[in-house]
């Protein structure tokens, strides 16, 4: 049976990929449940992986919510297990880029909302089509597309449904970079790997100090920063990446 979702390693950068592309991935619970393994994975993997790619196979990263699935009664483990994927990707100790072509609808969206950053190629469409079937968002819509783009942009978003191309993706703050398509997964990995030559310790810290800081206002989130910042590192971790490693 082939893999719903598949993994490539290559120094120190894990390359997840959704992989239904006759299905322009759609997100079934199986997909989801095979996402989940490999997150899991990656979690206690600090010292082999340092930053984490997710994408799609073919020419769309993903239409969204598999409605096909959901009409022949497919289900995950439990009700909350896709939002709890999500999480999970947004909670991975090592940095997350999201690399984007093609369609990218309301569920997937929510998916690469988890990744710290996103590169998306010029064909992207990225939107929140929840209104378009009476469905409302379960997965974090709602959260973190607002701290991304703000309220305003990310209200229009949602209320009416429309797609934001690449270039406006870009424009408004929901990705990094748009690129030719032809450049995409090499810009998204040149981007790994400018990532993966710092100290993976500091990436580590990094991440875990924006992350929950955003919780925070600024004065309270400075304190935060004060008594949890991990400071420098010793021992193995001085390393800067497991190139320079020994």
């Amino acid at each position: 049976m082939e893999e719903l979702v598949k993994r490539r390693d290559v120094d120190g950068i894990s390359i997840l990929s959704l992989n239904r592309p006759k299905a322009l991935n759609a997100l079934s619970p199986s997909l989801f449940v095979e996402l989940h393994e490999h997150v899991k994975a990656l979690a206690n993997q600090t010292d082999e992986i340092g930053c984490v790619i997710l994408r799609g196979e073919g020419r769309s990263f993903s239409a969204g919510n598999d409605l096909k699935a959901m009409q022949a009664g497919e289900e995950a483990p439990h009700p909350r297990f896709q939002a709890e994927t999500i999480e999970m990707i947004e909670n991975l100790p090592q940095p997350v880029i999201a690399e984007v072509a093609g369609h990218c609808y309301t569920g997937a969206l929510e998916l690469v909302l988890a990744c710290d950053l996103m590169i998306c190629g010029e064909s992207a469409k990225f939107a929140d089509t929840h209104g378009k079937w009476a469905l409302t968002p379960l997965w974090g819509m709602s959260q973190r597309l607002p701290r991304r783009i703000g309220v305003l942009n990310a209200k229009e978003m949602m209320f009416t449904g429309r797609v934001v191309s690449g270039a406006e993706a870009f424009e408004i703050g929901l990705v990094n970079k748009c690129v030719p398509d032809s450049l995409l997964s090499d810009e998204a990995l040149k981007m790994a790997r400018d990532i993966t030559e710092n100290s993976w310790y500091t990436l580590r810290a990094d991440k875990m100090l924006v992350n929950k800081g955003q919780d925070y206002g600024l004065k309270d989130g400075l304190q935060f920063e004060c008594e949890n910042s991990p400071g420098r590192a010793q021992g193995d971790d001085e390393r800067l990446s497991v190139f320079k490693k020994g």
